[in-house]
């Protein structure tokens, strides 16, 4: 009888070790005060549900006792998993403060920071069209650490002998490339996520995240992501961070166990989304493909997120703006966005946007036409009553319209530069042009070099002299600027186009004159706020020409592409509507030759543009 009395009690006593909380993940990491967005801290252990919450304040490494003022509990919710707990906190001033949850005699302890929140946080400026968005894969671009290639806490190791692989480029990479990138005349930095993605393989891109608090050690580390932002802005640089709200990775820690069975949604097998846009207004379509939409897995390793889980949707709200004020980031770009549930992801941003009322955030809506992409657009004119908060939107009509003028010779009725023309016909859609990110190419589609005729490179400076001068904000790919090519047959294969940047005695003359030639654009468009906020006037031609002014009421500059394989004569007389407000002779700012457009006889060689700055 003794020894089963012992026996027993041996076990209660395991049983009760075994139920004691202990803390695995607390996030966000820490808070700020002054923020508009109230703090709810995720507990992750074991054994958490129910805790009794306390907080005290630490000063010089000793626990204070009494009340605490400055993180005070207000309201604490457990999720279906017994692991978790939310916990509500009130943050009235800076500190470290003990948060103890306890259960029965067991706690478990966690030492949280407050810090006072930088000045002018709330009020930071973000890109706009002044500025020239300069698109990294983070792996590929430029290799700055070798040391962090591979790492014992990530799965995959580097092996730029496979396409699929990782190369090794990183945080250092970014940095050092700092004064080529500003060279260029770009502005602002967009790499692709640096956040963990611990998939055994094909984790190069960063799009499957497993850690939403932490980078990627292949990377660096969370001080040396702040330490490059502010590195760049030291140098006149802007950093955006891509974020990825719409599914995480299969490796994310939290898929071994789920705080709700809704946290992600989930399927009988697995069942990929429909990529149906469209369903989110269409008027006649099903509920089938609106869910299928919204709720199918972007891929097999892709769990798709369920925003409207409240716990998820103040999860990604507090995350996002964890990091721009965390890393002091100038906007954020935002993948996949129509995937993601249609009205907690308008919240989602509205949160964001109600901490930071300047912050601009583009969002990847991949589809056309115009209107398709307009109804994305936060103030558009939508006939359900829908905004998505979002600012900005990509322009893939726009890209698309240029990709297939210069793909061929522009013969036929409707080709060539007249798609560009056609393109621009349905700006009236958008809420805002001059929110639009322009581009002719990202690390998602194949090389603009790979896509014009013949890879002839005048073809593709026409392509950026359009893109530096038409309404929006221009985006580059890295190595777009020296005219790269796919090193593979195929050139849509995206681990072959997303090569390392070329650098050193790698660059030949013909990539140092297309940089050059970029240069030049992108530099004299810095300067230019007619081409910033400026209206747009074309005109309609089917030469394989396209002209056009983009104006204010004090100045002028007038474009004239020509795609065709001849040179063409500039039809000066078409243009007297406006031409006539301005002093008609003006300068080609990027050889400072004097223009005279009263003349008839201006000719423009093939395959070639003709930038004029005009004045009153």
């Amino acid at each position: 009888m003794k020894k089963l009395t012992i026996f027993a009690a041996a076990l209660l006593l395991s049983q009760w070790l075994l139920a004691a909380p202990k803390i695995q993940q607390v996030e966000p990491l820490c808070w700020w005060t002054e923020m508009n967005t109230p703090l709810t801290l995720l507990f992750h252990g074991e054994d958490l549900a129910d805790a009794q919450v306390t907080v005290q304040q630490v000063t010089k490494g000793k626990v204070m006792r009494g009340a605490c003022l400055g993180l005070v509990p207000t309201g604490q919710h457990n999720a279906e998993s017994p692991n978790y707990l939310f916990v509500d906190m009130a943050v009235n001033q800076p500190g470290t403060y003990r948060i103890t949850l306890k259960k029965g005699k067991k706690k478990a302890t966690y030492d949280y920071t407050i810090a006072e929140r930088r000045e002018g946080s709330r009020e930071r400026q973000s890109f706009t069209a002044a500025d020239v968005v300069y698109l990294i894969m983070s792996d590929r671009f430029v290799d700055g650490d070798e040391s962090n290639n591979s790492t014992k806490n990530t799965r995959e190791p580097a092996d730029k002998s496979n396409p699929n692989g990782r190369f090794g480029g990183d945080i250092q990479g970014i940095i050092q490339s700092f004064d080529h990138i500003a060279k260029l005349g770009c502005t602002t930095i967009w790499p692709t996520p640096m956040l963990g993605d611990d998939e055994a393989a094909w984790s190069y891109h960063g799009y499957a995240c497993s850690d939403y608090y932490h980078i990627d050690p292949r990377y660096g580390s969370n001080e040396l992501y702040a330490t490059m932002v502010e590195q760049a802005h030291a140098k006149g640089l802007k950093i955006l961070m891509d974020m990825v709200p719409n599914h995480c990775g299969a490796a994310h820690w939290w898929m071994k166990d789920l705080p709700y069975q809704d946290w992600v949604n989930q399927f009988p097998e697995f069942t990929n989304t429909n990529n149906v846009f469209t369903a989110n207004y269409d008027i006649n379509a099903s509920e089938y493909d609106r869910k299928l939409s919204n709720r199918g897995w972007f891929d097999t390793p892709m769990p798709d997120m369920n925003l409207e889980n409240p716990d998820l949707l103040k999860y990604f709200q507090q995350w996002a703006i964890w990091w721009v004020e965390y890393a002091n980031l100038d906007g954020l770009r935002v993948d996949t966005y129509p995937y993601i549930e249609r009205i907690p992801g308008s919240l989602w941003l509205k949160a964001i946007r109600e901490e930071y009322p300047n912050l601009n955030i583009v969002g990847e809506c991949w589809t056309r036409p115009a209107p398709a992409v307009a109804y994305w657009q936060s103030g558009a004119r939508n006939f359900d009553g829908f905004d998505s908060n979002l600012p900005t939107v990509m322009d893939f009509p726009t890209e698309e319209a240029i990709r297939q003028a210069l793909e061929n010779d522009g013969q036929g009725w409707g080709n060539g530069l007249t798609r560009v023309y056609d393109a621009l016909t349905l700006d009236y859609e958008y809420a805002d042009v001059n929110k639009l990110l322009t581009f002719l190419g990202n690390h998602d589609m194949a090389r603009i070099t790979d896509v014009v005729k013949d890879k002839d490179p005048r073809r593709v400076k026409l392509g950026y002299a359009l893109l530096a001068t038409m309404r929006g904000i221009p985006q580059v790919l890295y190595g777009d600027e020296y005219a790269m090519t796919s090193a593979c047959p195929d050139p849509s294969n995206h681990s072959y186009l997303r090569a390392p940047l070329p650098l050193g005695d790698e660059v030949t003359p013909e990539m140092q004159d297309m940089f050059d030639y970029q240069a030049a654009l992108f530099n004299w468009r810095k300067n230019e706020p007619v081409l910033h906020s400026g209206r747009t006037m074309h005109f309609m031609s089917r030469d394989n020409t396209y002209a056009f002014f983009r104006y204010n009421a004090n100045e002028a500059v007038f474009v004239f592409a020509n795609a065709a394989e001849e040179t063409r004569t500039i039809p000066t007389e078409h243009y007297a509507e406006i031409l006539s407000r301005y002093n008609a002779v003006g300068i080609n700012p990027l050889n400072g030759e004097r223009v005279d457009l009263n003349r008839a006889d201006i000719q423009v060689p093939a395959l070639s543009t003709l930038i004029v700055k005009l004045t009153k």
